[in-house]
């Protein structure tokens, strides 16, 4: 029984156990002359040390402990270590960190808050085209009911637990829509639900984005929430759409956008330059290696803008460096975090759990590694710096006004429009001014009249080779899942 139940630890414990039998075997003969004490020594009298610790612990520690959480701490102990980046994820983090990274789950559609003066679960933003969504529920509402239970005292993990769940499994909620006093019974059958990282600057009527910030100008504006399975794919498409309605400049928005998938950090910078490297990467135990733009598909050549400020990380350190490397793009706002460093995500007990551990650094066309170490000052080149004279240093109020202004769910197809704000993005305004000063003196007749461009066939796979478009990369390692992830 206990065998079955610790299968993976016994394993473990027994597989140190052989390597201490064998470094006894090796010390059993006392009277012969010794070698030079070797590097394998050393290890199995460390494993020793770990299995005689695990076993004294087990045995004698003055409550029953649980074997699983002494193995998870002895590993969450090795991480901590190193550095802020490599990580445990145990069994219980894996569906969360899969949502992360793929940014797709089982459920009906709909973001919700704890409203803490009713005690009652409110609806912040129903995703457009999802369960939720067509059956009319909007920003605002209130869930009275899931599956007959009452919300009122409900906590935040109980209610996700119940709303999501096996895609094609239907769930009954109670809603309360804005200004009805009647409560609603709908059932709902969960969807798999993709979670957008490319965002416009609002919503059209129909409850898509609108991607045309300036329309007078013909100047086309995304954000980039982080660096998804989709992201690469999303921002594809939304491009062609700017290019459809006759764009002339463009502004990618990576403000506060953490990273993600050092994949599609690759493929997004291949879109907008033609040739040359991208980014290369380096490791003690990895090799060396450089992906390269390729022609075909890329974009064209519009004049364009990246706003990073200082949480603007990891990947899209990448895409920002690379565009700024290669004069493609002017960058404006604040220096970003400085986080050069690629994690692989190894997978355990056959996908159970896993390891996120970093492995190598990567490094700008320049040859530049922009990671910014311990201890490092504010005069030492690290991270991606503005253009200049385009930086644009927000205050903490500007700051927060930001993420309060370009809240995804701020104006979902709510009856009063989209809220008021005095906020005056500078940033945004700079980035602008950048896009504008270039079609100025740029003539971008043929770049009007080029079709979209077609650059991803299909989700960009992880395993990245140099020189390889997406589609041509095989299929993602089962083992091993590279990122850019902070």
């Amino acid at each position: 029984m206990l065998k079955k139940q610790f299968g993976p630890v016994f394993r473990v414990v027994l597989g140190l156990l052989l390597v201490v039998s064998v470094s006894a075997l090796l010390r059993a003969d006392e009277a012969e002359p010794k070698p030079p004490k070797s590097s394998k020594d050393d290890d199995y009298a460390l494993m020793k040390v770990f299995v005689d610790t695990f076993e004294q612990v087990e045995r004698n520690y003055v409550k029953d402990v649980d074997r699983r959480e002494l193995l998870q701490a002895a590993i969450e102990g090795m991480m901590s270590k190193l550095d802020p980046y490599s990580s445990y994820i145990s069994p219980d983090e894996m569906s969360r960190f899969s949502e992360a990274v793929d940014q797709e789950f089982g459920g009906i559609g709909i973001t919700v808050h704890k409203d803490e003066p009713t005690e009652r679960l409110v609806v912040m933003s129903p995703l457009p085209g999802t369960p939720a969504f067509r059956a009319g529920v909007r920003a605002g509402d209130i869930i009275m009911t899931i599956n007959g239970k009452t919300t009122k005292g409900i906590s935040m993990d109980q209610a996700i637990r119940l709303l999501k769940g096996k895609p094609g499994d239907a769930v009954k909620i109670g809603v309360r829509h804005v200004g009805d006093d009647k409560t609603e019974q709908l059932s709902l059958v969960r969807d798999v639900i993709h979670v957008p990282t490319v965002l416009g600057d609002h919503y059209k009527p129909d409850g898509a984005w609108d991607y045309m910030i300036d329309k007078e100008n013909k100047i086309g504006y995304v954000r980039l929430t982080h660096f998804s399975r989709h992201s690469a794919i999303e921002l594809e498409k939304a491009v062609n759409e700017l290019l459809e309605q006759g764009m002339k400049g463009f502004i990618l928005d990576l403000r506060f956008d953490p990273g993600g998938l050092f994949s599609q950090a690759t493929e997004i910078a291949d879109m907008f330059i033609d040739g040359g490297t991208i980014v290369s990467t380096k490791g003690r135990n990895t090799p060396t290696r450089t992906w390269e733009a390729k022609k075909e598909g890329t974009f064209p050549n519009f004049p364009m803008a990246v706003i990073i400020n200082h949480f603007s990380a990891s990947a899209s350190e990448i895409v920002a460096a690379c565009l700024q490397d290669h004069h493609r793009a002017t960058i404006v706002g604040e220096r970003s975090w400085g986080k050069g460093s690629v994690q692989n995500v190894i997978e355990l007990e056959n996908g159970a759990s896993a390891l996120k551990l970093t492995t190598a650094s990567y490094h700008r066309p320049s040859g530049k590694n922009i990671h910014r170490f311990p201890g490092a000052k504010e005069s030492d080149d690290w991270g991606v710096m503005p253009d200049p004279g385009y930086k644009v240093h927000f205050t903490q109020q500007e700051a927060e006004d930001y993420t309060q202004t370009y809240r995804p769910d701020r104006d979902v197809l709510s009856k009063n429009g989209p809220p008021k704000s005095d906020f005056k993005d500078r940033q945004l305004n700079k980035a602008l001014e950048a896009v504008l000063s270039k079609l100025s003196t740029t003539d971008h007749a043929a770049a009007q009249k080029a079709k979209p461009a077609e650059k991803v066939k299909a989700n960009a796979p992880a395993n990245v080779t140099p020189g390889k478009k997406a589609a041509d990369r095989g299929p993602m390692p089962r083992t091993e899942r590279e990122l850019g992830v902070g």
